[in-house]
């Protein structure tokens, strides 16, 4: 769901009084009827800036008005930005329609992905469909981009560790999770309140009208799975496709299913960890989990204590493995310079990844500000930090490696300028065509049993299983998948419930990783994670 970028550095004070942002009374959901500003889409060509992969040349930029309260629809309205890649085929039967793509988040770009999706759709699929990403609202190109802090000043490395030693260390990474939600709250007030889920899924809805479309196909990986799902239970009348990889559970959002993360994770690091003993010829790190888990930490240690080139700590390191969650593909880079560092005393891999995985620019600022924005407003979080203390301790003696972490990247919706709301309640209905969910069965940023649980509001889906643990499976690289998707696509069949492929090998060790291409899954991650 997202990359855990650790919260950062010393203010003494402990901001414990936030005073909420007066919303309108929420007086109901918004009736599933259209909504539409009436406007269609004018394309145009897109800046350079947007060409980044071989598709760019067919592609077209686009935004559409969208209203800031779905409520009132005639009232203030923002932008959402759009592009595509239009369909080869002419309108006819060979035409597909409209695939709108999203990569999750909250707070990433659609816009880049949709370049992605119609680059590696298997066969001759991207010509029949007009592949449309969209920057949900407060992302990228939409206007307005939230941002609320300087990054350069903000996530400046090194950073105090995320796991408190102190109830100081403790007070100085509260007062900052504070000090940025206050920050958002001053200056957003007026956008805060609608920065929901349940608006995004009426944004798509208006962009399908501004497209012209009657129905579209969807697919959205991670929290992408999430706006379609909601998109799902609103418009189930306008649902063409829908193709959900990496679900998240509608039953969980958004502090328990962190909480449910942390232990996804704990199991991911270790089968990182055991792949990295298994191969302990190459990489010197132990020869069992065991062993390795302690040169893990005993590395951590020393990073606290003393950052490689006064930039890698604690804090710096576990962002950059967090990644690994993600995707084995990573796994040879990160032990190549874990082992260099320890082996050797050479920081140069380590300073590389970290340059390449863990650093923060403004996209990344502005990807984090829409996070907190969307989840802190989607559904209530506990206000009492004492709730949060106690369910972290308890949590990180079982699963240490990302619980205080995560903890901290939520930590602002403990103080956040606007209560949090109601979520949608998911549930399908037969109106609703069949729908595709692929799930790997040891994804640790959604894990599997909230898969299992969207599958009972949905009795028209069925799911694909990867036996593997990578987070988004189509499209990258897994033929079983691909092919089940490709027939999806086409013409709404789904296999039998119950269907499984087997996961990609896992990667060979390589004792020295060099700065080449990406491809396949980990260019797949990489356009996830941004």
């Amino acid at each position: 769901m997202k990359r855990v970028v650790g919260l950062v550095a010393g203010v003494a004070v402990l901001v414990v009084g936030v005073v909420p942002i007066a919303v309108a009374a929420e007086t109901g959901r918004v009736p599933a009827v259209e909504r539409s500003l009436g406007e269609r889409v004018m394309w145009q060509a897109c800046p350079a800036t947007d060409s980044k992969t071989a598709v760019a040349a067919s592609m077209e930029c686009a935004t559409v008005r969208v209203p800031l309260d779905h409520r009132e629809p005639w009232g203030h309205s923002i932008k959402v930005a759009i592009n595509r890649i239009k369909a080869k085929v002419s309108r006819d039967g060979n035409h597909l329609g409209t695939l709108l793509v999203n990569p999750g988040g909250p707070g990433a770009s659609g816009r880049t992905l949709a370049q992605y999706v119609a680059a590696a759709l298997p066969g001759k699929l991207a010509e029949r469909y007009d592949v449309v990403g969209f920057d949900p609202r407060g992302v990228g190109a939409s206007q307005p981009a939230l941002r609320c802090v300087d990054p350069e000043v903000y996530y400046r490395a090194p950073r105090p560790d995320a796991v408190p030693r102190t109830r100081s260390d403790e007070n100085v990474l509260l007062s900052r999770a504070a000090q940025y939600a206050n920050q958002c709250g001053n200056l957003w007030s007026w956008l805060l309140p609608y920065m929901t889920t349940e608006n995004v899924a009426r944004d798509l809805d208006t962009i399908r009208a501004a497209l012209g479309e009657e129905k579209i196909s969807y697919l959205g990986y991670s929290y992408g799975t999430y706006i379609g799902s909601v998109y799902a239970t609103l418009f189930p009348e306008r649902v063409k496709r829908l193709v959900l990889d990496s679900a998240v559970d509608p039953d969980n959002v958004w502090y328990e299913a962190n909480l449910t993360q942390d232990r996804a994770f704990e199991r991911r690091h270790r089968a990182f960890l055991a792949w990295t003993a298994r191969h302990n010829s190459v990489y010197g790190l132990g020869q069992t989990t065991k062993q390795a888990r302690f040169a893990w930490y005993a590395m951590r240690a020393r990073l606290h204590d003393r950052p490689a080139g006064g930039l890698v700590g604690a804090s710096e390191l576990d962002d950059v493995f967090t990644v690994a969650g993600y995707s084995d593909k990573v796994w040879p880079e990160f032990a190549a310079a874990w082992s260099a560092y320890v082996r050797r005393g050479d920081p140069k891999l380590l300073i590389a990844s970290y340059d390449r995985h863990g650093t923060s620019d403004a996209e990344d600022e502005n990807g984090y500000a829409v996070y907190l924005a969307t989840q802190c407003r989607d559904a209530a979080w506990p206000r009492d930090w004492a709730r949060w203390r106690t369910d972290m301790t308890r949590m990180h003696r079982r699963a240490p490696f990302l619980t205080w972490p995560n903890a901290w990247y939520n930590a602002p919706c403990a103080f956040w300028p606007v209560a949090g709301g109601t979520p949608v309640k998911v549930q399908g209905t037969w109106r609703l065509p069949p729908i595709l969910v692929i799930q790997s069965r040891g994804d640790a940023a959604t894990p599997y049993a909230g898969a299992v649980n969207l599958l009972r509001h949905f009795p028209t889906a069925r799911m694909v299983e990867e036996t593997g643990g990578n987070h988004g499976v189509a499209l990258g690289g897994n033929r079983c998948v691909d092919r089940h998707l490709l027939t999806y696509l086409t013409d709404g069949t789904v296999p039998p419930q119950g269907t499984r492929c087997q996961a990609q090998p896992e990667p060979r060790p390589a004792a020295h990783m060099g700065s080449g291409g990406v491809l396949g899954h980990e260019r797949l991650t990489e356009v996830l994670a941004r």
